[in-house]
């Protein structure tokens, strides 16, 4: 039984428009280019990041985030950065006794402006704040530790299959991939992505009765 899950931040609970369209606004370009860049980056399977080194070569990314902080242009989330099936399938999975944990790559920052929405989840986390990144094999160490069951209980949501469903996986843990984002449309289909995941959803939603028909005795 599935006692745990865990999900992914950006593009399976935050969208992440604002964030490039901030950084497009930093560097002086139209938004439409940086989507564009991003989309092209995503295509060739490197890291979204990489969009920023195209457009400003040798870009030190970190001193241009402290650089938007200090001028009051950083990081910021609200209510409309959640996707809409996001409050109504942690609080229905909530209702089944599942223990709901966020924990996905992001800042300190952003740990702290997720727990001011908040959202029904019994912990977040971010891998600014335990000091690992996904997909390393420590980042899904501190998933199990957190969420303080056997890794086979344990059910990681993500949109990403290297930084998401893969490591998930090889950590033992069973893994879902959400067709959300540039990387969950682009690999949906993917036969790699198939074989692998324990469910394939196109809605957060879709776990409620996934869940509830586990739940089921037997």
């Amino acid at each position: 039984m599935i006692e745990t899950i865990v999900f992914d931040v950006g593009e399976t609970l935050v969208r992440d428009d604002r964030y490039w369209a901030s950084w497009a606004d930093w560097l002086g370009i139209p938004r439409h280019t940086i989507s564009a860049l991003v989309g092209a980056v995503t295509t060739q399977g490197r890291d979204n990041d990489d969009a920023l080194h195209l457009i400003k070569p040798g870009i030190d990314v970190g001193e241009a985030y402290r650089a938007r902080e200090a001028a009051g242009r950083g990081e910021h989330l609200d209510e409309s950065d959640l996707y809409p099936d996001v409050r109504p399938a942690l609080a229905g999975l909530h209702q089944l006794g599942v223990r709901v944990i966020i924990a996905g790559n992001q800042t300190v920052k952003a740990g702290e402006l997720l727990r001011g929405l908040d959202l029904p989840a019994d912990l977040v986390a971010t891998s600014g704040e335990w000091g690992v990144a996904k997909p390393s094999e420590e980042f899904f160490a501190r998933v199990v530790e957190a969420a303080d069951t056997a890794p086979e209980r344990i059910l990681y949501v993500g949109d990403h299959p290297v930084h998401d469903l893969f490591p998930a996986q090889r950590a033992g843990l069973r893994a879902a991939h959400l067709r959300r984002g540039p990387w969950g449309y682009l690999t949906a289909d993917d036969p790699d992505v198939v074989a692998a995941a324990d469910w394939r959803l196109d809605a957060l939603t879709q776990l409620m009765p996934i869940m509830a028909e586990l739940r089921q005795p037997v």
